[in-house]
């Protein structure tokens, strides 16, 4: 099975089964080294459809402070690139079905070049990548380098998103589409479910790939209301923040699976 295939066989399965995707996202190499692949097992068996792995990088603009200092402390540790794909490699001994989309910024695809890390990642067993500071008008050689290597390039659209830019986005969106809920780094509380709602209808009945909604999705109740209007939420400040102290893997694991599972109860409670 391709990267892209992937991702596009369980959003299928979902809608077939007319359930509503759980993407939770973590920092790769927080809260250590040895957490990050048995953190993600836990979160498969709590009900997670795909896993979007954050690529630590020193200078997250859109982040707010928890996946901040989540990244910092990442990076203290060694979790470079290298290390996040060897971590997607040893998942992918045992799971050969859930995708992985990385979370990241730019600098460390253009350190290693778009051809060879969009080759690399694949090999690895990752499904897509979504690129924050990346324009979509700005994209094209990426995308040209990642659609020969079946890398889906998995772009963000927001309240702040222009129509054309939106139309654009719908037409050219591989994976799933990113709604970032409201205009503001990770971890914001200040959710506005009603006008999320409404933008995600109307990138829904546009788009040629499903759209999933994320930041300011915090605990079940938030997760099963954003759900309504899109396809999929993703979850990541509160999760890292609950795994950010863990003494081991094997707590983190088990942070990891307490913090999922009653999203995924709500999200099949809802439909």
């Amino acid at each position: 099975m391709t990267s892209i295939d992937r991702i596009e066989t369980r959003f299928a399965g979902l809608r077939a089964a007319g359930r509503k995707a759980l993407i939770p996202f973590v920092t790769a190499g927080d809260p250590s080294l040895e957490a990050t692949v048995p953190v993600m097992h836990a979160l498969v068996e709590a009900g997670a459809d795909a896993i979007e792995l954050g690529v630590a990088f020193s200078d997250p603009m859109a982040d707010g402070p928890v996946i901040q200092r989540s990244s910092e402390r990442a990076l203290a540790r060694g979790a470079g690139t290298g290390y996040v794909l060897d971590c997607v490699r040893r998942f992918r001994e045992r799971d050969a079905d859930t995708p992985v989309v990385l979370m990241g910024y730019l600098n460390p695809v253009e350190i290693r070049g778009a051809a060879r890390f969009a080759a690399e990642a694949v090999a690895a067993g990752v499904d897509g990548v979504l690129l924050v500071d990346l324009p979509p008008e700005e994209a094209m050689e990426f995308r040209q380098a990642f659609d020969a290597a079946g890398l889906a390039l998995v772009m963000l659209a927001s309240p702040t998103t222009s129509a054309a830019r939106a139309a654009m986005l719908c037409a050219n969106a591989q994976g799933y589409l990113y709604y970032v809920s409201y205009a503001g780094v990770t971890g914001a509380d200040h959710l506005d479910t009603g006008a999320a709602g409404r933008r995600l209808q109307e990138l829904r009945a546009a788009a040629r790939v499903p759209v999933v909604a994320g930041f300011g999705i915090k605990d079940a109740a938030s997760a099963a209301a954003m759900a309504v209007d899109a396809d999929g939420v993703v979850v990541g400040s509160a999760l890292v923040a609950a795994l950010a102290d863990a003494g081991s893997a094997g707590e983190a694991a088990a942070r990891a699976k307490a913090f999922l599972a009653p999203l995924r109860r709500a999200l099949d409670a809802s439909w």
